[in-house]
């Protein structure tokens, strides 16, 4: 891989990992808008996987106090399900239906009425949220947005919806990770220079966050996450629809 390249993804996992370690979300869509642009969907995934996996992994342990395991759990158990069906299907997106849903993500998640979207605490909750945040995974590469609308309506405070979306988001970025691998098979080597520099690079942005956060009011999380999401949903949109209009 050009240095070059290396250098870009290495910059793109040290922000994104610190922007999601402040806001629980955010950093992933960034990120994966970086890595598409420059590599094919499925290996894209793949380093995309494992910066996240890594970033909200260490988020979680820094907060692991904060993590609500009933929702954890919860979770896990959508996802379960999820992943079983995702492995029948055997589904890649392509580059432009990734950019489509990254950018639409923040706007569904914003419109859908709330009576429609159990919050996590909620009966069944956190198991419709496993289910529907690991599909989201499997074809846009992210779920934050989404995943956010399942906590943003509850009385948890801002450490204890970091720390538990952080455990969440691990075990959906491990199974995507694993996923991904089965579909590309033999046909893709990955550069161990560059899966070790986006875990360092994870653990370091994440690392870093934690005092940022820790000055934040829980009005300001709130109201800074969805500009931040909607911003990027714009971008997302407009990048997703020329590149189907350009084929």
């Amino acid at each position: 891989m050009p240095l070059s390249l290396l250098s870009l993804i290495a910059v793109s996992v040290l922000g994104t990992s610190f922007l999601s370690g402040v806001f629980g979300m955010a950093g992933g869509m960034v990120l994966m808008g970086v890595l598409v642009a420059f590599l094919p969907v499925a290996p894209a995934m793949i380093v995309h996987g494992t910066a996240q996996m890594t970033s909200n992994g260490w988020r979680a342990f820094l907060w692991r106090r904060h993590i609500d395991f009933r929702i954890f759990r919860g979770y896990c158990l959508g996802l379960v399900l999820a992943s079983i069906a995702f492995l029948f299907l055997g589904f890649v997106p392509d580059r432009a239906l990734v950019l489509i849903v990254l950018g639409a993500l923040p706007f569904v998640a914003l419109i859908i009425p709330a009576r429609y979207v159990p919050q996590v605490t909620s009966r069944f909750g956190a198991e419709v949220c496993g289910v529907l945040n690991t599909t989201l995974q499997f074809i846009a590469g992210v779920s934050g947005p989404m995943l956010d609308a399942f906590f943003i309506r509850t009385q948890m405070d801002r450490r204890a919806v970091v720390a538990t979306k952080a455990a969440c988001q691990t075990v959906s970025h491990m199974a995507k990770l694993v996923y991904f691998s089965r579909a590309i098979g033999g046909e893709d080597t990955f550069d161990i220079i560059l899966l070790a520099m986006v875990i360092v690079m994870a653990v370091l942005g994440t690392s870093l966050s934690k005092f940022v956060l820790e000055k934040m009011t829980d009005h300001q999380f709130r109201r800074w996450t969805q500009a931040l999401l909607l911003t990027i949903g714009v971008a997302y949109l407009v990048q997703g629809f020329y590149v189907l209009w350009s084929r």
